[in-house]
């Protein structure tokens, strides 16, 4: 079995969460995680699922993954597949499900693909590693919505007993698929 596990990350968390969700199925099957801004030579034919994963920044996700969905909604379509979404606004738990979650509600109404399961996460804060501007818009967010402030902490959100539940679920979904 043979799993490719796509990801757009800006701060390393999203990288971070695909690596480990890697590591859970290792036992299950060989993963390829790949950089989304990389993927253009990856051919899903090689694979037996497909995993994306993609972060949030200031509302929107990075363009690379609308553009791979689209180019590759087909395929994805035909193959047990799973889409998970990273941000902030999850470090709430009533904002962690696909349904609750405005920004991967919106992308899945929104995308030609229909991933067989779908996860949320939450992200880390990491305000020393920001530019100036990103760091000032990043606590003005913060501080509307109830988060932290102190620009020379790092919070890391992720639920990582979650992440390790979306693994166990998509292994189990692409064994019943393939077998």
């Amino acid at each position: 079995m043979k799993a490719l596990i796509l990801y757009s990350s800006r701060d390393g968390q999203t990288h971070a969460i695909a690596s480990f969700i890697a590591n859970e199925l290792k036992e299950k099957c060989n993963c390829d995680v790949v950089d989304l801004a990389h993927a253009g030579h990856v051919d899903l034919k090689h694979y037996d699922q497909v995993m994306i994963g993609a972060s949030i920044r200031y509302g929107h996700f990075n363009a690379v993954l609308d553009k791979f969905v689209k180019t590759h909604s087909k395929t994805l379509n035909q193959m047990p597949s799973a889409f998970f979404g990273v941000n902030l606004t999850a470090r709430k738990p009533e904002k962690r499900t696909p349904q609750t979650n405005a920004y991967v509600r919106k992308f899945l109404l929104t995308s030609p693909w229909e991933p067989a399961i779908c996860g949320v996460f939450a992200g880390a804060l990491r305000y020393p590693r920001y530019r100036w501007f990103d760091k000032v818009m990043i606590k003005l967010i913060m501080r509307m919505t109830g988060g932290e402030t102190d620009t020379s902490k790092e919070v890391e959100y992720t639920d990582w007993q979650q992440v390790a539940k979306f693994a166990k679920d998509f292994g189990q979904i692409s064994f019943k698929k393939s077998h």
